[in-house]
C-alpha cells in the first residue's frame, strides 16, 4: 500500500487551497470510483482532502430552477419528489446505474467526474494515454466491444460511463464551481468534459483544485415528458452498451421540440442536436424516430468488436422515443 495523507476540508476555501497546494492531492467524497482506482494502482494521490462535511448536500428550488449540492447522494437525488415529478429522465438514469449500496454513497459531483471503466485504463500493464500520456491506446486494436463509437480519436476510444450525465446534458444542466483563487464560475455540463484530443489524460475543463459546489437544473417545461432507456448485458449493476435520454414537447401528435442524448457510446456525455433538429416539426412516428436515430449516429466510427453499438444505439433511441410517446398518450 502506498502511503497518503488524509485531511478534512473545513470549508470550500480551505479544501480548494489544500488541493491546489499539492500537485498530487485530490478531493474525496463518496470514494466509489477513487478508492477502486487506488486499490489497483491506477491513481496514487498523495493527499485526500475530505469534503463530505461541507454544506453541499441539499437540494433547493427557486424561480430559476433546482440547485443540487455537489455532495447530494445519488439515491437522495433520484428519489427526490421534485426530480421524480419534473425531471423523470434524471431519476430513471440514476436508478439504472450501479447498485443501491453504491447509489447511497456516490455523490452528484463524483458521478459526473467518474473515470472510464475501460479495462485498458485499469490495467497498469496496458498502454493507455489517459493513464500514461504518450504510451498509446491498446483498446484501438484490442478487445473493444464496450468502447465508444462517438467522439473518439486516435489517442483514445474509452467510453464515458455515467448514466446520470446523459440525463443532465439533456436538461441543460450547469455546473457551478469554486476556483483556487476564490472566484466562481458556471460551466454548462455539455462543455465540462473534453474530447480525447492531444491531451486525453485531461478529461474536463476544471483546473487543479477547482471544486464543484452545485449542479443547477433550469426550469424546462417539457422535461416532465422525458425518459431514460438503458441497454446492457444484464439487468442490474452493469454499465450501458447504449442508452438514450429523451424529452419531447408535443402539440397533439406533432413534436414542437425535442431533446436527445446518448450514453454508453461516446467519450463524453453526448447531446444529439442533429437528432433534435430532425424531430422538430415532425409527427411522432416510427419513421421520424428512425430518421432521428440515423442522424444521431451519423458520425459514429466503429472498431473491430463494437460496430454493433451503432445499430444498438439507434434502436435504443427509437424505443425510448416510442415508449415516451406511448406513455404520454
Amino acid at each position: 500500500m502506498k502511503p497518503f495523507r488524509y485531511m478534512e476540508g473545513e470549508s470550500a476555501e480551505a479544501a480548494t487551497r489544500a488541493v491546489t497546494s499539492a500537485p498530487g492531492a485530490v478531493f474525496f467524497a463518496g470514494g466509489t470510483t477513487l478508492i477502486d482506482l487506488m486499490k489497483i494502482d491506477v491513481v496514487s494521490p498523495d493527499t485526500l482532502v475530505d469534503i463530505r462535511r461541507l454544506p453541499l448536500a441539499s437540494i433547493a428550488e427557486d424561480g430559476e430552477g433546482v440547485h443540487i449540492g455537489a455532495n447530494v447522494r445519488n439515491s437522495q437525488l433520484a428519489w427526490h419528489a421534485t426530480i421524480r415529478e419534473r425531471y423523470p429522465v434524471l431519476s430513471e438514469a440514476i436508478l439504472s446505474g450501479a447498485s443501491t449500496q453504491l447509489r447511497n454513497m456516490a455523490t452528484t459531483a463524483g458521478n459526473i467526474l467518474q473515470r472510464t471503466r475501460c479495462p485498458y485504463f485499469r490495467d497498469v500493464h496496458a498502454a493507455c494515454n489517459k493513464r500514461e500520456p504518450g504510451s498509446g491506446c491498446d483498446a484501438i486494436e484490442g478487445f473493444n466491444r464496450s468502447h465508444a463509437v462517438l467522439g473518439t480519436t486516435e489517442h483514445c476510444i474509452a467510453t464515458y460511463p455515467s448514466d446520470m450525465s446523459a440525463a443532465l446534458v439533456l436538461l441543460d444542466a450547469v455546473v457551478r464551481t469554486r476556483k483556487p483563487d476564490g472566484t466562481t464560475r458556471s460551466i454548462p455540463l455539455e462543455d465540462l468534459h473534453l474530447l480525447p484530443g492531444d491531451t486525453p489524460e485531461r478529461e474536463t475543463v476544471l483546473e487543479h483544485g477547482e471544486l464543484i459546489t452545485h449542479v443547477d437544473l433550469p426550469h424546462l417545461s417539457f422535461a416532465r415528458r422525458s425518459h431514460y432507456l438503458k441497454v446492457r448485458d444484464r439487468a442490474s449493476y452493469e454499465f450501458a452498451l447504449a442508452s438514450a435520454a429523451v424529452a419531447l414537447d408535443m402539440d397533439g401528435e406533432t413534436i414542437r421540440a425535442a431533446r436527445v442524448a446518448l450514453g454508453g457510446v461516446a467519450t463524453k456525455p453526448w447531446r444529439c442536436p442533429e437528432a433534435e433538429r430532425v424531430l422538430a416539426g415532425r409527427r411522432a412516428t416510427a419513421d421520424s424516430f428512425r430518421a432521428a436515430a440515423d442522424a444521431a449516429l451519423a458520425g459514429a466510427v466503429p472498431r473491430r468488436h463494437n460496430g454493433f453499438k451503432i445499430e444498438l444505439a439507434k434502436r435504443a433511441l427509437v424505443r425510448a422515443l416510442s415508449e415516451l410517446t406511448a406513455r404520454a398518450a
